[in-house]
């Protein structure tokens, strides 16, 4: 395997590990300091550490659907690893290797929580809009995506991505 590709891959799996660490850590902090107690006011009627057991998806979609969720996770996983492979090591696709780290770390950091306890922590909540409450892991997936879709529309051609998708088109052989 060239270094190229090797430290790739290697940035890859620790990037997505540290991000791991961090959302475990954080989750794990908040069950010792926040539940069962009292929320933490940060900014006053603005932002708090509220502790949530969270069974189902954001805005509280699909309770106790663990199943469902741990399914379509490793789904994601595998296809994650798949379009990781195909990822040029040119310069341009470092955004694009970037991405998948966050939402790998994401999407396993919430696994972990539905796999272990059969709920997810959450902890983050921004009172003044009365927004969902959410962890690390649901913070790396919202940027990831959203950095996906700008680059997507500003930054790379549809032809740019096409090399990405790990399926043949219709009409093509692998």
């Amino acid at each position: 395997m060239e270094i190229k590709k090797r430290n790739s891959y290697l940035f890859y799996i620790f990037g997505a590990a540290a991000l791991l660490f961090l959302d475990q850590w954080t989750k794990y902090l908040a069950s010792v300091y926040l539940k069962g107690g009292s929320s933490i006011i940060i900014i006053k009627n603005v932002f708090q550490l509220h502790y949530l057991e969270n069974r189902g998806a954001a805005f509280g979609l699909l309770q106790g659907q663990k199943l469902w969720f741990v399914a379509i996770t490793v789904v994601m996983l595998a296809l994650m690893l798949l379009v990781y492979r195909r990822v040029p090591m040119e310069k341009k696709y470092r955004w694009i290797r970037f991405i998948l780290a966050l939402l790998t770390a994401g999407a396993i950091g919430n696994l972990i929580d539905r796999l272990r306890l059969n709920y997810v922590i959450d902890f983050f909540y921004f009172e003044l809009i009365n927004f969902p409450i959410f962890n690390m892991a649901d913070i790396y997936v919202t940027v990831g995506m959203a950095l996906l879709v700008f680059l997507m529309f500003f930054y790379y051609k549809e032809e740019e991505l096409e090399v990405l998708w790990p399926f043949p088109k219709k009409g093509q052989n692998g």
